[in-house]
């Protein structure tokens, strides 16, 4: 008499079921991974336009409060005073607008370490005894070219600071 075994195979099957498991245990640990570091890689371009944006205010406050390079009332329509300077680096761009004759706005855009980095500053003053000051500063993980004319396709990060 043949008694007929019915376990044939069974081992086939357990080691494919394992293979599964491990397979989708490394594809998730490996996504996880990936993950993780274009948080890191995100985490670290932040930084950088963090920092160009204190930069940026420590400059503008500096020209303010050490340089009086705001000041209300030596300011006009037609004339524009020198750009403020930071690391040594003139400003790239400079407007002024007046609003109703109450408040200055000036913003510049400063190049940053050697033109890896940029920032945008913008300066409210206000008329002397009619309110505070405002230092608004945007910085960005890229040069001043690529914040004025981005690329098809460019991504940066932006960071501000503000202070009054």
């Amino acid at each position: 008499m043949a008694m007929k075994k019915t376990q044939r195979g069974f081992a086939l099957l357990i080691a494919i079921i394992f293979m599964s498991v491990m397979l989708s245990f490394g594809l998730a640990l490996g996504s996880i991974g990936y993950k993780q570091q274009i948080l890191a890689s995100a985490a670290v371009e932040s930084q950088y336009a963090f920092y160009a944006a204190d930069a940026a205010l420590e400059c503008a406050l500096y020209a303010d409060q050490q340089q009086n390079f705001f000041d209300f009332l030596s300011h006009d329509a037609t004339t524009h005073p020198n750009v403020i300077t930071c690391d040594g680096v003139p400003a790239t761009e400079l407007s002024y607008t007046y609003t109703i004759g109450v408040q200055l706005v000036v913003s510049e855009r400063l190049s940053l370490d050697s033109n890896k980095h940029c920032a945008d500053v913008t300066v409210y003053k206000p008329a002397p005894g009619t309110g505070v000051t405002y230092i608004f500063s945007q910085g960005y993980d890229v040069s001043c070219t690529t914040v004025g004319s981005p690329p098809a396709g460019a991504r940066f990060v932006s960071r501000g600071l503000y202070a009054h």
